[in-house]
């Protein structure tokens, strides 16, 4: 069973409902359609019932739940409760009832919020900013988390690197030039969310163009500082660094270059220094190794809330669906 098969499986198992805001675009449906009839999770879908209908065509959407901002009956308590989580910022309820009605968005992250929806997939649309902005604003950041990043799940044909080719790379979609303190955080993150989808334990390796002190420079000091708060505040997780690539995840280099590692050349979870490095890492394999690239997945959100590329397919909305729904599993 290959890697969406298993997060599929396993979202089925979860009944997970989730709220599909961007019915104007007829991806978003196609995902619907196929989400129900494969019995991935519940969908919402937030809009005019018969307008959707009309735009669905021949797609069943039959088993969907229609939410209308026009009239919906928790509008009002939606709009109190949303005007009392922005009230430092002056909102007022009027203005929160305005904003829920033209927004689907954050009508889409108060259904989260309030339990009626356990997660949420945009960007089909919307940009990254409008999507984190709803998120950030209603949901904010998980307890214990000191910032949102996101992260690709790569699976890696005929690789017996990794976890059987399967790897977690983080930030490759959303922190620019993390400090030594938000890289710490990242790796944090990255653990918990390759532990929680992949089912595995995560042994962390933290990227730099140096292997344990074999250059010099403030970019490597980043890095070996963000090892050293990432191991103050979590002692037993398996993480190490500063690692060149080819010493995280090939073991007779790893043993050479860091005799001694818990886990060079046996790492699963790449912790990128910056967004460029990562973004760039990601596409190189999912290109030149043929990998299967999910993501970027938002990690770090009280509730989760993934954005999608504008240029997605309704294939891939159904995958980042589904890993939504499996982020919703509580323990």
């Amino acid at each position: 069973m290959n890697f969406l098969e298993s997060i599929k499986k396993r979202a089925k198992a979860a009944d997970k409902t989730i709220v599909l805001p961007e019915t104007d675009d007829i991806r978003t449906l196609k995902a619907a359609d196929m989400i129900l009839r494969e019995g991935i999770a519940k969908i919402i879908l937030i809009g005019s019932r018969n307008t959707i209908l009309s735009k669905a065509d021949s797609l069943d959407l039959s088993k969907a739940i229609f939410i209308d901002p026009a009239d919906y009956t928790e509008m009002e308590t939606l709009s109190a409760k949303l005007a009392d989580l922005r009230k430092e910022k002056g909102m007022t309820p009027e203005e929160a009832a305005d904003l829920l009605k033209k927004d689907a968005l954050y009508l889409g992250c108060m259904l989260v919020k309030e339990g009626i929806a356990d997660g949420m997939v945009a960007g089909a649309v919307n940009s990254t900013a409008n999507v984190m902005r709803a998120s950030l604003q209603i949901l904010k950041t998980a307890p214990g988390v000191k910032l949102v990043s996101s992260f690709f799940i790569m699976v890696v044909p005929d690789c017996s690197y990794g976890e059987n080719g399967v790897f977690l790379f983080s930030d490759s979609g959303l922190v620019q030039n993390p400090n030594a303190e938000e890289l710490a955080a990242i790796a944090q993150s990255a653990a918990a969310s390759f532990r929680k989808l992949v089912s595995a334990e995560p042994k962390v390796a933290m990227l730099s163009h140096s292997t344990k002190g074999s250059a010099k420079h403030p970019d490597v000091d980043k890095v070996t500082e963000a090892l050293r708060l990432a191991k103050e505040a979590a002692p037993d997780l398996l993480l190490d660094g500063e690692f060149q690539l080819d010493a995280a995840i090939v073991p007779e280099i790893g043993r050479q270059k860091a005799p001694g590692s818990p886990i060079a050349g046996t790492a699963n979870v790449l912790v990128f220094p910056d967004l460029d490095s990562g973004n760039i890492g990601y596409k190189l394999v999912e290109r030149l190794a043929k990998a299967e690239a999910y993501g970027p997945i938002t990690q770090g959100i009280a509730k989760p809330v993934n954005d999608l590329s504008r240029g997605c397919t309704a294939e891939d909305i159904v995958g980042v669906a589904a890993i939504t729904a499996v982020q919703a599993i509580t323990e």
